[in-house]
C-alpha cells in the first residue's frame, strides 16, 4: 500500500493537488495520501500535515509571513528527514518546493515534480539542481517535454488539468442569466489574478480603464472574476477609489472564472493560467501585468522568452496583445480595449488562433495520467 506525500503551495497548487489525489485514489483505493495544502486537498481525502496549510509566502511578505514561512520550512525538513514515503510529489511553487526537493532527495525519498518550474522563461540555473534531485518530471505545457528531455531530465507531458474543468460548450445566454449580467449589452470581464499582490497591482488600473472605455461604450457592463483566495472586501476596496460608482454596471463573481470568461465578450486578464483558460474557452482578451520595480528589473534581465502570456508561449507567437509594466497604464489599457472591441475581424482571427492552442494542449485526463506515472514510480 503506497504512502505518498503531496506538497502544494498556493491556491492553484491546492486545486491541482486535490485533482491528483482523486485520480490516485481512483487508480488505487489503498493509497495513503499525506499532504501540505488547503481545503480542496482535505476535501479530496488528503491527510494534511497539522498546523501547516502552505509552505510559501504569497505576495509582498511582511515579517509575520517570513517568520511563518521559516517555521513551516523547519517543520517540512523534519518531516522529510524522519518519515517514510514511497514518493514525494511537489506541485508547482518552485521557489520553496525546489529547496524542499533537495532535502527530500538527500533523505532518500523518490522525488516527483508535477507542473514544472518554468526555467525555460528564466532561472536556467535551477536545471542542475532539478537533475540532481528529481526522479521524474510531469509537465502540463506541450513544449516543455522536449526542453527538459534535452537537458537530461526524465519528463512526460500529460496535458493540462484545465481541460478537465471545462465543458465542451458554454451557453452564453444561460450563463448571463445565472450571473445576473445583461443579455444584450457588451460585457467586459476582468481577471486580475489569484494572488493578493497581483490584484492590488492590477485591479485599480483595470477598473479605471473600464471607466474610460465607457466613454465609447456607455452601456458597457463589467464583470470581475474574484479568485477563492481573494476577499470580497479587498475587491470592493480597490474599486472604491475609482472616479466611477462601483454599484453601477458592475458584477463581482466569486469562484466561477470559467463561467465569467464564457459570459464576457472581451477580457482584461492578468498574465498566468487564466490566459489559457480564456483561450480554451474562446473569449478574446488582452494580457496585462505589473511587478514591483526591483522584481521587474531582475526578471527583465533573466527572461529568455519573447512573451509572458502562456497562451502566446503555447502558440509560439504573439496572438494576444500584452501590456506589461510601464505599458500597463490606464490609457493604454483603455485604448487597446476600445480598438479590439471595434475590430471584429481581429477578434475573429484571435479566436481562430485559439483553436490551434487548444489542439496543442492535449486531451482531458491530465490528473489521471499524472497519477499513473506516480504509482508506476512507486512500484519500481
Amino acid at each position: 500500500m503506497p504512502c505518498i506525500l503531496l506538497v502544494a503551495g498556493e491556491a492553484s497548487g491546492d486545486l491541482h493537488g486535490a485533482n491528483l489525489a482523486r485520480a490516485l485514489q481512483g487508480l488505487n483505493p489503498q493509497v495513503t495520501l499525506v499532504g501540505v495544502g488547503g481545503h480542496q486537498m482535505r476535501a479530496a481525502g488528503v491527510q494534511l500535515v497539522p498546523d501547516m496549510k502552505r509552505v510559501d509566502a504569497v505576495g509582498a511578505p511582511g515579517p509575520a509571513h517570513l517568520w511563518n514561512g521559516m517555521l513551516n520550512f523547519v517543520k517540512m525538513r523534519h518531516l522529510l528527514r524522519h518519515e517514510a514515503f514511497d514518493a514525494v510529489v511537489f506541485i508547482d511553487n518552485p521557489g520553496m518546493n525546489l529547496r524542499l526537493a533537495r532535502i527530500a532527495a538527500r533523505a532518500g525519498h523518490r522525488v516527483i515534480y508535477y507542473i514544472a518550474p518554468q526555467v525555460w522563461a528564466w532561472g536556467w540555473r535551477r536545471v542542475r539542481l532539478m537533475k540532481q534531485v528529481i526522479k521524474h518530471l510531469i509537465v502540463i505545457l506541450p513544449f516543455e517535454e522536449e526542453i527538459f528531455r534535452t537537458v537530461g531530465l526524465s519528463c512526460k507531458f500529460v496535458g493540462h488539468p484545465l481541460l478537465d474543468t471545462l465543458t465542451p460548450q458554454y451557453d452564453k445566454t444561460r450563463l448571463r442569466k445565472e450571473l445576473g449580467l445583461p443579455q444584450q449589452e457588451l460585457v467586459l470581464g476582468l481577471l486580475p489574478g489569484s494572488r493578493e499582490s497581483e490584484v492590488r497591482a492590477l485591479l485599480p488600473y483595470m477598473w479605471e480603464a473600464v471607466c474610460r472605455v465607457r466613454k465609447a461604450y456607455p452601456a458597457l457592463h463589467c464583470v470581475v472574476s474574484r479568485a477563492p483566495s481573494i476577499s470580497e472586501t479587498l475587491v470592493a476596496e480597490l474599486m472604491k477609489s475609482s472616479s466611477q460608482d462601483t454599484k453601477t454596471g458592475v458584477t463581482v463573481v466569486g469562484h466561477r472564472s470559467n463561467e465569467v470568461i464564457a459570459a464576457a465578450d472581451f477580457l482584461l486578464v492578468a498574465s498566468g493560467t487564466a490566459t489559457l483558460q480564456a483561450a480554451l474557452i474562446g473569449t478574446p482578451m488582452l494580457i496585462t501585468y505589473r511587478l514591483p520595480w526591483l522584481t521587474y528589473q531582475i526578471a527583465k534581465r533573466l527572461a529568455t522568452v519573447d512573451h509572458i502570456g502562456l497562451v502566446n508561449l503555447v502558440a509560439g507567437q504573439r496572438i494576444v496583445p500584452e501590456l506589461l509594466q510601464y505599458e500597463a497604464t490606464v490609457e493604454r489599457l483603455s485604448e487597446e480595449t476600445v480598438r479590439w472591441l471595434r475590430d471584429e475581424t481581429a477578434r475573429t482571427h484571435m479566436k481562430q488562433a485559439f483553436c490551434f492552442v487548444r489542439q496543442r494542449m492535449g486531451t482531458p485526463g491530465a490528473s489521471k495520467r499524472a497519477a499513473e506515472i506516480i504509482l508506476a514510480e512507486c512500484r519500481t
